[in-house]
């Protein structure tokens, strides 16, 4: 059996909020082991007083001498996660304070997340099997060319797409609206394969990520199974060419949005969710047949524009839509929306997951809104850079799986533990 990942907490709140069951309950669904550093009184003192960053909370205090300790060799861990109640701002504060540090002081993957009352192990599960892959596997994610003949299907919540990759080439793509899970990801695999002139028995080894990575892993007798965080930012930077060094790659997805923190083609800190699906892909969806318009054509629309002259708020979807509904009504251009909804989109993900991570150049935007142009524009706009999207953006977690999949041809693994 695997060996457990030790992953150290740093929290303030969860117990109190019935939430620290439901980490337990994630963790051990990845094989790992939370435990909190012990430090003698005086070691809490000296490395909360050295650390410099004043709490008024003593579990807040805590934590940092905690994260000090980690850093600084007097606790043995594999990985961190931080956890702190998302209603307390001196919290939030701590949590970036000590997410960054940890990540620039130390090799540890660290995650830091925000929870409420309502928190689940299912809401952690993703974060948590990230947090214990690169722990469990960095060697494999350190890999930088794929090998042999491979296969890689992302299952997302709105499209299925699927890769096949001959000696670090992409030779065939498949892609298709989400329906039935199953059934997208065979259609989306034979329509690669046919492009590629190869039958499924030629494929050496196949990754699965997304959504239905599980169920269609088990379908396809999957030699990878893998959350889309690690395979996502490892496909990015293979994509983009920047293997080595550092880069911040986003994903905006149909459901939820992704910011991952990159260095050396492996993750460091990362985050993932969104209040609501005003901040995803699904409300530029929504935006696009309000307009009466295909979706590809709402990015050229929107560079048309001028976000300021459609005041939008799309935290919550619905609101969002009857913004969209009241500018249209009051004789805003279809352009002006089109721009506004970008850039509010844009906004919540810079202000909701780019907070939680290093933002280092270059900026690497991926998955299917990346081909939105004027969203693109409207993000680089707030994070004052070029973003760079690589080719074959969309495929991204197919051919993160792809890649890594390589690993395991012949039964051979990558791996360590």
């Amino acid at each position: 059996m695997t060996q457990k990942v030790r992953v150290a907490q740093l929290s303030c709140g969860p117990e109190h909020s019935g939430v620290q069951g439901e980490i337990y309950e994630a963790a051990e669904a990845v094989n790992a082991e939370m435990f909190f550093p012990d430090l003698t009184l005086a070691e809490i003192r000296t490395y909360y007083d050295e650390f410099g960053l004043e709490a008024r909370s003593p579990d807040l205090k805590l934590a940092i001498a905690r994260a000090k300790a980690l850093v600084e060799g007097r606790v043995d861990a594999d990985a961190v996660f931080i956890a702190t109640c998302f209603r307390c701002a001196e919290a939030a504060i701590v949590r970036n304070e000590l997410r960054r540090y940890i990540h620039e002081h130390s090799d540890l993957p660290v995650v830091s997340y925000s929870f409420t009352e309502r928190t689940t192990a299912g809401t952690l599960l993703t974060r948590m099997e990230a947090l214990t892959t690169i722990a469990r596997r960095r060697a494999l994610l350190a890999r930088e060319v794929q090998e042999g003949l491979t296969l890689g299907v992302d299952s997302g919540s709105s499209t299925t797409k699927a890769v096949v990759m001959r000696e670090n080439e992409i030779v065939g793509t498949g892609w298709l609206p989400t329906v039935r899970v199953k059934e997208s990801a065979e259609e989306a695999v034979a329509r690669a394969l046919e492009e590629a002139g190869v039958t499924i028995d030629e494929i050496e080894a196949i990754g699965t990520t997304g959504y239905g990575r599980f169920l269609v892993g088990d379908h396809l007798a999957a030699n990878l199974v893998q959350e889309e965080l690690t395979v996502n930012s490892k496909g990015a930077v293979y994509l983009a060419g920047r293997q080595h060094g550092p880069a911040t790659v986003i994903d905006i997805g149909g459901m939820d949005n992704k910011a991952i923190s990159v260095q050396g083609g492996i993750p460091g800190t990362f985050t993932m969710g969104g209040i609501c699906a005003g901040a995803s892909g699904r409300f530029l969806e929504m935006t696009a047949k309000r307009l009466g318009i295909d979706i590809t054509e709402l990015g050229p629309l929107a560079m048309k524009g001028l976000s300021k002259n459609v005041p939008m708020n799309s935290y919550c979807i619905v609101f969002g839509t009857q913004s969209l509904v009241n500018a249209l009504a009051a004789g805003s251009t279809p352009e002006d929306v089109a721009a506004a909804a970008c850039h509010s989109v844009a906004e919540q993900v810079f202000e909701q997951q780019l907070q939680e991570v290093d933002i280092k150049e270059p900026v690497i935007m991926v998955g299917g809104t990346s081909l939105i142009e004027g969203l693109v524009h409207e993000m680089g706009q707030l994070l004052q850079t070029d973003i760079l999207v690589p080719p074959h953006s969309q495929f991204i977690g197919a051919v993160g799986c792809a890649l890594l999949a390589s690993g395991f041809r012949g039964g051979r693994s990558d791996e360590s533990v």
